[in-house]
């Protein structure tokens, strides 16, 4: 028994050294395209390329605000992302409560198609999604881009999950023995419990919808509609052009996804881990 503990105190150096090797190559990329934002295109493509800040940074920034109406583009991601984010939460948290707590008729058989549907590739759906928003109107809109994917499979497996293991019925059952309706049970007993499970599902959400690409290559095709993964691409194939500003613009769009991944990260795992072990 004491020669297993040695060997484990033993291993602890190696195991940090590992640990902190991989997270350097987690962090390597964000930290390079932090650096060549501040090069120009000669700098950036020099032997041996930079690892230091240049002085080009305020020359990149305004070369990206001629070729796009940045802000703008930044405010239409946002808009997207929040959005869809929230009633994806609202919804999903809805669809997976229905699944836990209530008992309804081929409710298995509908669940179970539910999760068949996550082993479809989007791909397949690029179709039948191109034209059901064409039908509906709205094409070259914001709205094709957030409400299709407000219900998700993961979102409502997730939901239905932590709901089953963690809500207990007693609880509904006692609201309902008050006199509570059931969307008063839902917004003011459940979702307060749902913290770690509405974290889990805003960031996985959230970074979803900002970084969706081939749903607006589709149904966008005003600048002034474009969001950030759009707008960059559709630079990356002028003459000349400016490396630097793509990665200043690059590395700016990383930032809401970091910010959102550190507030809720705690929450984040603490839903992940939700279930795995019942009192």
């Amino acid at each position: 028994m004491t020669g297993r503990l040695g060997e484990r105190f033993a291993a602890t150096p190696l195991k940090m050294l590992v640990l902190s090797g991989l997270a350097l190559v987690t962090v390597f990329p964000f930290f390079w395209v932090a650096v060549l934002s501040t090069h120009d295109n000669s700098g950036i493509f020099a032997v041996p390329p930079p690892f230091l800040p240049g002085d080009a940074l305020s020359a990149n920034y305004d070369a990206l605000m001629e070729m796009l109406p940045f802000w703008t583009i930044i405010g239409n991601s946002l808009f997207v992302a929040v959005l869809g984010t929230l009633f994806s939460l609202l919804f999903c948290g809805m669809g997976g409560y229905a699944f836990a707590m209530y008992e309804f008729r081929f409710k298995k058989i509908l669940f179970g198609v539910l999760i068949a549907t996550m082993m479809i590739p989007p791909i397949i759906n690029l179709i039948p999604f191109y034209l059901t928003i064409n039908f509906l109107g709205l094409m070259d809109t914001l709205t094709a881009l957030w409400l299709p994917f407000t219900v998700t499979p993961f979102g409502v497996f997730l939901m239905r999950q932590y709901i089953g293991s963690s809500i207990p019925r007693d609880v509904v059952e006692a609201a309902r023995l008050e006199g509570a309706g059931e969307f008063r049970i839902w917004f003011t007993v459940v979702l307060p419990l749902l913290g770690p499970a509405l974290a889990t599902l805003g960031v996985v959400q959230f970074i979803f919808f900002w970084n969706n690409f081939l749903m607006p290559l589709v149904v966008v095709s005003s600048k002034e509609k474009y969001t950030i993964t759009l707008a960059l691409r559709s630079i990356q194939g002028m003459m000349n052009q400016p490396w630097g500003a793509v990665m200043l613009g690059t590395f700016i769009t990383i930032i809401p996804l970091l910010v959102v991944f550190l507030f809720a990260s705690r929450r984040m795992m603490s839903g992940l881990t939700a279930g795995a072990v019942k009192s």
